[in-house]
C-alpha cells in the first residue's frame, strides 16, 4: 500500500514555548518534521521546558531550506547551517536561530522532538 500526506496539513502541530513551531507528519513508519524556528528561537528557552532535559537529546538528520540556526554540542563543538545544508546531528546539543529571519529545516528526527519527557 502506498500513502501520502501533506506537509501543509500536518498530523500535529507542536509548539515552541515561544518563536515556533514543528510541523510532524507521518506515514507509516516514517515521520517528517518542518520546523519554523523565529528570530530569537533558542532549544534552551523555547524547548527545553517542554522537554525537560538539560541539553537536546534527539538525534536529528535534516536539511535547511531557510535561514540560519548554530548548533553547539555538549562537547562545545559548534557549527552554524544555512539554506542547502544537510545536517547530522547528535544527542546533546543545545541550537539558536542566527538573523531576522526564519530558520525553516525538513527534519526525520523528530517523533519524541518537542514532546514531554
Amino acid at each position: 500500500m502506498s500513502e501520502k500526506h501533506s506537509i501543509e496539513s500536518p498530523n500535529e502541530r507542536r509548539p515552541f514555548k515561544d518563536h515556533g513551531h514543528m510541523d510532524v507528519v507521518t506515514v507509516g513508519d516514517f515521520t517528517l518534521g518542518r520546523g519554523v524556528f523565529e528570530p530569537g528561537w533558542r532549544w534552551s528557552n523555547d524547548v527545553k521546558p517542554i522537554a525537560g532535559t538539560d541539553s537536546c537529546q534527539v538525534h536529528h538528520t535534516a536539511f535547511c531550506l531557510s535561514g540560519h540556526m548554530t548548533v553547539r554540542l555538549d562537547n562545545g563543538e559548534e557549527m552554524t547551517v544555512g539554506p542547502g545544508d544537510v545536517m547530522d546531528i547528535d544527542p546533546g546539543h543545545d541550537a539558536w536561530t542566527v538573523g531576522d529571519e526564519d530558520c525553516v529545516l525538513l527534519d526525520t528526527g523528530i517523533a519524541a522532538y518537542a514532546k514531554p519527557a
